[in-house]
């Protein structure tokens, strides 16, 4: 259900490591789904360092406003401009075009990261 190749955090954010050192990142279908229809986004400008587990944006649905987390320490070099017009497309494509911003990696990336089925795992005891 989750993309086997993306990282995942307990915040519900997923990260997708490229080839050239930067990471995009987004939220999870478990978290949009949660939202309800993603109204506005919120991100942080080009050059901006993000630390992980720091908040760095917020996402605004119809039901309600929820803080993203940084999963990982970088600096942002893209930032999904797109989503300022079509914030819809976090709801309809959150792994592909509803990313949020692309990150140029810090030295090491954090031990808490999950795989997908570690974060299907949490997902399933979130919701009983």
């Amino acid at each position: 259900m989750y993309p086997a190749d993306l990282k995942y955090t307990k915040d519900h954010e997923w990260m997708k490591i490229q080839e050239d050192g930067t990471a995009l990142i987004g939220i999870t279908h478990y978290a949009q789904d949660a939202l309800g229809d993603v109204v506005f986004v919120d991100l942080p400008e080009v050059g901006a360092q993000l630390t992980h587990g720091e908040e760095f944006g917020t996402v605004e649905s119809v039901k309600t406003v929820s803080e993203l987390f940084a999963p990982a320490n970088g600096e942002v070099a893209e930032v999904n401009a797109g989503l300022n017009d079509h914030p819809e497309q976090v709801n309809e494509d959150p792994y592909g075009k509803g990313w949020m911003v692309k990150l140029k990696l810090g030295a090491e990336l954090p031990d808490d990261l999950l795989d997908a089925a570690a974060y299907e795992a949490l997902v399933g005891s979130e919701s009983h």
